[in-house]
């Protein structure tokens, strides 16, 4: 594969993630968030369940243990709680507005590193964390009055968004075998929001047949396929490309919000926008930089 074909991938699977935040806003029309998030991923279980038993048969070198039921279980926990609180965000908020906040735990994660695994945080990151605040002010219109709750439970969501992050390089990437891991955190976090669903919310088959097509294209086609093509791309392109290409999540989520649901941002919410993506890639790309500068310095 090319690297052209590869970042083509990579934008393609940006673009699915950014048109799924669409269809978990329109699938609240006919299902609770914990209940649609339960089935969606119970779904999505099931479409990686086979590719993850191929893993096992192929490759005996990382064999699972009990030792790994602990840090999977709490890898699926905090997804879960990232996941359910960004579809409850969704019942009031706008898909742009969700796109973007939630995509700040990008400028997150080095924080929590530091304060969970001291790692060293790099200069650029403090810059970049009072850009991202300044962009949701903006984002608010030049005031914080006129985000709801929804905006702030997208901010929430992106804490343990960064925190997934950090615990899948920290722990699950040890285990040698992502594919399980996604198997086994995709049922937690299926079996967790369908137990929240039918405890708090009505639960129908009307509703499922009405959010049929949502849950398809969350569960098989972002989920199962997007994930594909970015473990598969990666492998054949930079980590700047990538770094660029599956940022631009958030501009596909606010395109396709404009597109389908008809949603708009005045000058203030646009200049906001383009703040908080500047802090995240300035946050992915400027230590690739000084690393590529080192390495040729050497």
């Amino acid at each position: 594969m090319t690297r052209l074909s590869a970042n083509m991938l990579l934008l393609l699977a940006a673009a699915i993630w950014g048109s799924a935040f669409v269809a978990q806003s329109t699938a609240m029309d006919s299902m609770g968030p914990l209940a649609f998030t339960g089935f969606r991923f119970l779904i999505a279980a099931a479409v990686v369940l086979p590719f993850a038993i191929r893993e096992h048969v192929l490759d005996r070198s990382a064999p699972l243990g009990l030792e790994h039921v602990a840090p999977f279980t709490l890898i699926g926990v905090v997804f879960f709680f990232g996941i359910a609180i960004q579809q409850v965000g969704l019942v009031v908020t706008t898909v742009t507005n969700a796109a973007f906040l939630t995509s700040i735990y990008v400028v997150l994660v080095p924080f929590l590193g530091l304060f969970l695994f001291r790692e060293r945080l790099h200069p650029v990151v403090v810059p970049a964390a009072f850009v991202t605040l300044f962009g949701i002010w903006l984002l608010g219109g030049g005031g914080l009055d006129a985000l709801n709750w929804g905006d702030a439970a997208m901010v929430v969501c992106s804490v343990f968004w960064a925190l997934h992050v950090g615990l899948i390089g920290r722990i699950g990437a040890k285990s040698g075998r992502p594919l399980a891991l996604s198997f086994c955190q995709f049922l937690i976090v299926g079996l967790l929001g369908l137990a929240g669903g039918l405890m708090f919310e009505d639960v129908s088959v009307s509703g499922l047949q009405g959010a049929w097509f949502e849950l398809f294209y969350t569960a098989v086609i972002s989920g199962g396929l997007a994930f594909t093509l970015q473990v598969v791309a990666q492998r054949w392109t930079k980590a700047a490309d990538a770094a660029i290409l599956l940022s631009s999540e958030a501009l596909f989520g606010a395109l396709f919000g404009a597109l389908l649901l008809g949603e708009r941002l005045g000058p203030s919410g646009i200049a906001g926008c383009v703040l908080i993506l500047a802090a995240i890639l300035a946050v992915q790309l400027v230590p690739l930089m000084n690393r590529r500068s080192r390495v040729a310095a050497e």
